[in-house]
């Protein structure tokens, strides 16, 4: 493709007027494809079937996982790029480990990110944007976070600039993801039972999609070590199912937990998402790569946006990065077939839907991180995976996936379902 093909097809996909659920729906040459998604499961950190696994470890199923599946020469994907927020050492020598490990070549190159709770997302953004922009015709974006060995007081700096704190909106960065999550309920009415009702409709669909085996298809399963904490023995294991979703959760027995971050609060275990371990992958291409390898094309990238908000009330990122998305593509809310909106909170995940006027039961049909978790690098990638395979078995067509990320932003992206 020459290089006024390519300016051209940026172009495109920048301006509104060229778009819109028409437009998103054709095919060309050019587009950005989605060849494979896969995940892990997703398990309790420090007490579930991946509280010994290394991070590493579990990208090197997920990076497996994704060639497998699409059937493409693994010397032919040509940047990896990771989403890690919790990672040990900056998380480049692992991921680069992980990459040569799960039998990528020496030339094949990697890049690790951290935007918090969208790293998952972005990366799958950058790679699209690199095909696009004709660097490279196949790459996979990635997330992983072990939060059983990543997560604490620890990933803290030892120390912080007085003059930076001095600036309340910097400051605000700092403040507890919960106590956020409080200040979104507050400003934006969000009661006790409405969220716990939410929640309790997260867990509900969860569980439903569990036992209905609908998850299957996006995980793969992870052999693996657990020791047992008691007698120090180490047990082989293959971990195939998300391991923190619990059938009977009402909002009845959700209202009967104590808030944890204010006395006054409605925050609490149950309404907002678990920590947990697990990792996602998505591999992308350009289309007439694709069609000439003889890939399988899931899906097609069509755009993103990441849009900032005050960190006092950084759970609203969705209200704003899905408006700036909806204007840069030419869509309306009422196009969208199929909503996965991160649930970090059940106060920001309402507030989000209700102010967009986003139908409840086009959201999270199977659930979301309330229900099975959240490891923060891997959510952006796994929506994807979930979103797939849930449009798959309904016929549906346009997805949009989005999510608040601390510190004060949100982002989206939309995809469309080719399968």
């Amino acid at each position: 493709m020459s290089a006024t093909s390519r300016v051209s097809a940026i172009a495109s996909q920048l301006d509104p007027a060229s778009q819109g659920r028409k437009a998103l729906l054709q095919k060309n040459d050019n587009d950005v494809v989605i060849c494979a998604a896969a995940r892990t499961p997703f398990t309790r950190a420090k007490k579930g079937g991946f509280k010994d696994t290394c991070p590493e470890d579990l990208l090197v199923a997920v990076f497996k996982a994704v060639v497998e599946r699409s059937g493409v020469p693994i010397e032919l994907v040509e940047e990896i790029q990771v989403g890690n927020v919790l990672p040990p050492g900056g998380g480049a020598s692992v991921a680069r480990m992980a990459q040569l490990a799960a039998g990528f070549p020496e030339t094949s190159t990697i890049l690790t990110l951290n935007r918090q709770c969208s790293s998952g997302l972005t990366t799958v953004n950058h790679i699209a944007l690199q095909i696009a922009a004709g660097q490279i015709d196949i790459g996979i974006g990635a997330g992983v976070e072990s939060m059983s060995m990543g997560y604490g007081a620890g990933v803290m700096p030892e120390k912080m600039s007085d003059s930076v704190l001095a600036v309340q909106s910097a400051a605000d960065c700092l403040l507890p993801m919960g106590i956020t999550s409080e200040n979104v309920a507050e400003k934006y009415h969000i009661t006790r039972e409405k969220q716990d009702d939410f929640a309790a409709k997260s867990f509900q669909k969860a569980a439903a999609a569990q036992k209905a085996g609908k998850f299957v298809e996006e995980i793969v399963p992870v052999k693996t070590k657990v020791t047992d904490p008691k007698s120090g023995d180490e047990v082989e294991v293959t971990v195939k199912e998300d391991d923190g979703i619990r059938d009977g959760v009402t909002k009845e027995s959700l209202g009967k937990l104590k808030p944890v971050f204010s006395k006054t609060g409605a925050t609490h275990a149950g309404n907002a998402s678990q920590i947990s371990d697990g990792a996602a992958a998505v591999l992308l291409a350009r289309r007439s790569v694709a069609k000439k390898l003889g890939l399988p094309i899931l899906g097609k990238f069509g755009g993103a946006a990441v849009a900032g908000v005050p960190p006092k009330l950084m759970g609203i990122g969705p209200a704003f990065a899905i408006p700036k998305l909806m204007e840069k593509v030419g869509l309306t809310n009422e196009e969208v077939d199929l909503w996965e909106i991160n649930e970090a909170f059940a106060s920001q995940a309402v507030m989000s839907i209700e102010t967009l006027k986003i139908p409840y039961e086009k959201v999270n049909p199977v659930g979301g991180a309330i229900a099975f978790g959240h490891p923060l690098g891997a959510t952006g990638a796994r929506q994807i995976a979930t979103a797939l395979a849930e449009c798959k078995r309904n016929g549906q067509k346009i997805f949009v996936s989005s999510m608040c990320i601390g510190s004060g932003m949100g982002m989206a992206a939309v995809f469309v379902n080719e399968q």
